[in-house]
């Protein structure tokens, strides 16, 4: 049994350097600012400010910074100023590397990045339908790229981390409200949308995908949608059942950000309202 998970894709999805990773993780999110600051309107603007109450529940990308980075960072700059509320952090992300049936927590007692350790709350063992299984965690990154956003934003909070695998949205949506707790606590689901189609089909199937996000139509989201469909789906129901919505605020491809256009990967940041 590990007492810490370390980290798998530093140095190769975000900075492996302390003082880079912080300059890097910051200069994206003053962008998001700076970028909504400058918006004009339109559909999509997310006219919120940054220290305005934080949501809820977030849905953001997990690719390398370069690409979705700044799709990510227009969501977590939504949590600056929220330290003193958000104290706990369920994070549910898909397995990419390990067949996993079921969702899977760590054993370790905290997971790192090169900012720190995060304390792992135990309670995440107790949720309906998880459990302990480190394997499906290794060299995974659908988790672990979020970290040093939330470590930026947030500075001290203690992590529920959920890995997800061949699981319905209803044994998801489960896990996730067992441990909804009150405005102390955060959700934040780990996806990427459409993979490697050219930018033109890309743009139409995560124009669809954001719409049946913010419908809540757990039917509409499926692997060639999103790879974190089983999260994705899992928090839509939590959501449908408690009544909040989900509202894109940022849906972009690897084409707009860093990448080749004629073959993308879709991003979409959504939050709760």
């Amino acid at each position: 049994m590990p007492c810490v998970r370390e980290p798998a894709v530093a140095g190769l999805f975000y900075p492996g350097r302390a003082d880079v990773l912080s300059r890097t993780v910051r200069a994206l999110l003053d962008a998001a600012d700076a970028a909504d600051a400058n918006m004009a309107g339109g559909a999509g603007a997310d006219r919120a400010a940054p220290h305005a109450r934080p949501p809820k529940a977030l849905i953001v990308p997990h690719a390398g910074y370069v690409y979705s980075g700044p799709v990510a960072a227009s969501g977590y700059r939504r949590l600056r100023g929220a330290g003193a509320r958000i104290k706990r952090v369920v994070l549910a992300g898909p397995a990419h590397r390990y067949p996993l049936r079921g969702i899977a927590t760590h054993s370790a007692r905290a997971f790192a990045t090169p900012l720190g350790e995060i304390p792992i709350e135990r309670a995440v063992r107790s949720a309906p339908g998880v459990r302990v299984l480190d394997e499906a965690h290794e060299g995974e990154h659908s988790l672990e790229v979020h970290l040093p956003f939330l470590q930026v934003a947030l500075r001290e909070f203690s992590l529920l981390p959920l890995l997800v695998g061949d699981a319905s949205a209803q044994e998801v949506a489960a896990a996730l409200e067992y441990l909804w707790g009150g405005d102390e606590t955060l959700i934040v689901v780990s996806s990427d949308l459409s993979h490697f189609e050219d930018m033109a089909t890309a743009r139409r199937l995560d124009a669809r995908t954001a719409s049946a996000v913010e419908a809540l139509d757990v039917t509409a989201v499926g692997p060639r949608d999103a790879c974190g469909c089983r999260p994705v789906t899992g928090l839509m129901a939590a959501c449908a059942r408690r009544g909040l919505r989900l509202s894109a605020i940022d849906v972009r491809t690897s084409g707009d950000t860093a990448g080749d256009p004629h073959r993308v990967v879709g991003y979409g940041t959504f939050v709760t309202t």
